[in-house]
């Protein structure tokens, strides 16, 4: 049998892998467009790799899925989180689970992944040909594909079994080879990053983190709660990556122009934290704004927030009045700014879209429209959230497809 995977990244190569241990007599090819391979791997979690997420409920993990959650729910009874670190660690790489439950490899560096894949690659035989884009596949009445490549010097190759792992496309042009086959194919829009906020005055607070913060998007319901950073060109965090991610089709018909409202407290209920200020002002009446900061704020974002309601750091909390309480109020739970452009998260790329999951048939991973043809990773219409998620689902969905069945 004669198998190529179409992709060098993460999703291709475990694919590949997989083929080969249960195939060994199968001849595997792995074809990537560009001269890196895995260099997506290379930058993950800022150059460590996060491989997987510790959670081991499956309905929990479903939820950090925008898009693609259910669509999972099989498959990772199939191989889930546990069978991925047991994978990694059997092959000679070591993890770690953090508090935060990210999966990391000991080595804390990702080339530990990367030349765990080029090991167990050149261990079972299998041929990597980089530089070696596609442009189509043909079928036949044989059920066989041919692939023809870009350039124009390589030969068209006929194979028996192949599998897609190309990654997402930020464009869906890039997605048009296999829509002549008549998949179905969900516009890629970008998915996970953090705001671009125009406000001189926040962006000065640079470097401040606030560790439990609600953010939402105004005139829709989406909302996201979590870790907040203020950077030099807006918002990042925990939160805002949620947002973006549960948000990215919204955001992209907006053309990442909107508004959001922060609430910079713990609590979500209005009247308690009323009642919480009011507490203060009668206790500490004679205390200044300034030193006496409200739910563990940090200093500089508390003094902004005076400063963004009209008051002086010097005033005192018994001189606020029913009308600055209300002022302060409205600032602590729902101090809104416009958001004007976004920025990719770190050097890392998660599109939304893809190939639909109404064209694959996801016991299998095989095409419903052409026979033989198999699809795993981000290729699909199925993103996650950061903590290691979207390496799940390709691992998930690259074990899968690896059965050929």
């Amino acid at each position: 049998m004669k198998v190529a995977v179409i992709g060098g990244g993460a999703a291709g190569f475990f694919a590949a892998i997989c083929v080969k241990e249960n195939y060994p007599q199968a001849s595997v090819t792995i074809y990537e467009k560009s001269s890196k391979l895995l260099s997506k791997v290379k930058v993950s979690g800022g150059g460590r790799c996060n491989v997987t997420n510790g959670c081991t409920s499956i309905a929990d993990l479903l939820k950090a899925y925008p898009r693609g959650g259910k669509a999972l729910k099989k498959g990772f009874h199939v191989f889930s989180t546990g069978d991925a670190m047991h994978w990694f660690s059997s092959r000679g790489v070591p993890l770690v689970v953090q508090n935060d439950n990210c999966v990391f490899p000991q080595s804390q560096d990702s080339q530990s992944i990367i030349d765990c894949f080029l090991r167990q690659a050149k261990k079972l035989n299998i041929t990597i040909e980089t530089r070696s884009g596609i442009a189509s596949i043909h079928t036949s009445d044989d059920d066989r594909l041919t692939l023809e490549f870009v350039k124009q010097d390589m030969k068209p190759e006929v194979f028996d079994k192949v599998i897609v792992a190309t990654g997402g496309s930020p464009q869906r042009k890039g997605l048009a080879w296999l829509e002549r086959l008549n998949h179905k194919i969900e516009d890629p829009v970008p998915s996970l990053f953090t705001f671009n906020i125009p406000d001189t005055a926040l962006t000065a607070l640079q470097g401040i983190v606030v560790e439990n913060v609600l953010v939402k998007i105004q005139g829709t319901k989406f909302s996201a709660s979590g870790p907040l950073l203020i950077t030099h060109w807006g918002m990042s965090g925990p939160a805002i990556l949620l947002l973006s991610a549960f948000g990215a089709r919204y955001l992209h018909a907006q053309a990442y122009a909107f508004t959001i409202a922060v609430n910079w407290v713990q609590e979500r209920n209005a009247d308690i934290v009323m009642t919480d200020l009011a507490g203060i002002a009668d206790e500490h009446a004679n205390k200044i704004l300034a030193n006496f900061r409200p739910y563990a704020l940090p200093d500089r974002l508390w003094r902004y927030l005076l400063e963004k309601s009209g008051f002086t750091p010097s005033k005192r909390w018994g001189e606020l009045g029913k009308k600055g309480m209300h002022k302060l109020l409205e600032v602590l739970t729902h101090d809104v700014y416009a958001v004007r452009g976004k920025t990719t998260f770190k050097e890392e790329f998660v599109t939304c879209g893809g190939v639909s999951l109404d064209s694959v048939n996801l016991d299998t991973m095989q095409s419903k429209v052409c026979n033989n043809l198999y699809f795993a990773g981000e290729i699909l219409d199925i993103d996650g959230i950061t903590g290691g998620y979207n390496f799940q689902a390709a691992w998930t969905t690259a074990f899968i497809a690896a059965k050929l069945g």
